[in-house]
């Protein structure tokens, strides 16, 4: 039978044993609906009370513009070096090894986020509570095995790879660059051009997740 979300809830539910906390990876492509999985995820997995999910994107670890600036790589912005991999990497094992929950001594995490406004990472912008069993992170380079990237995988319990269909991933991308300032010729040639190269990247890097999501089985998305 064809995976549907249910499937994916009731997957991710189960990753929590024995009082440990999990953390769940979700890669794919410039524009194949991470963000918007993660963030569905955790909202049908919270009920009232504690979180017991929590979304961190790996956006937040974004190099600021100035930093790009400084090396020479602003016009490859979204590239695996435009990133702090290993900052990225600490923060998840920081998160896998805070203790389960307030009375044990754990705390509030505080990640980093991503403005999509203004196209900066954020400090301190999205808290990880003590009571959060479940940690989704999501992000294009998760299953990459380069430089301080090859980090990441040993940190994450499963990762899950979004592939939807390749015209609509490249129809959302521009989309969602014209929204956030774009001309439509500017949106193409960047979704095209940069987005394109590190698309193909990501793609070679799909046989080392745990499952393949497919389009029929992830909520509407443009990330």
């Amino acid at each position: 039978m064809p995976l549907t979300f249910d499937d994916l809830l009731s997957r991710a539910r189960s990753l929590p044993r024995g009082g440990r906390r999990a953390i769940l990876g979700i890669a794919g492509s410039p524009g194949a609906g991470k963000s918007t999985l993660a963030e569905r995820l955790v909202r049908e997995l919270n009920g009232p009370g504690a979180p017991w999910a929590a979304h961190v994107p790996m956006d937040g670890f974004h190099l600021a513009d100035a930093e790009l600036d400084r090396l020479g790589r602003r016009d490859r912005k979204g590239a695996p070096d435009t990133f702090d991999a290993a900052g990225y990497a600490a923060l998840l094992r920081r998160l896998r090894e805070e203790p389960e929950d307030e009375r044990a001594g754990g705390e509030t995490v505080y990640a980093p986020g991503f403005e999509r406004v203004l196209e900066q990472p954020i400090a301190g912008a999205v808290p990880v509570p003590a009571s959060a069993r479940l940690v989704v992170t999501e992000g294009n380079y998760l299953l990459l095995e380069t430089g301080a990237w090859a980090r990441v995988r040993s940190r994450l319990d499963e990762v899950w790879f979004c592939e939807p269909a390749e015209t609509e991933r490249v129809r959302r991308l521009v989309a969602r660059h014209e929204r956030f300032g774009k001309s439509h010729e500017a949106a193409v040639a960047w979704a095209l051009g940069t987005d394109q190269g590190n698309a193909d990247l990501v793609a070679a890097t799909r046989d080392r997740a745990d499952l393949v999501v497919p389009a029929g089985a992830m909520p509407g998305a443009d990330d």
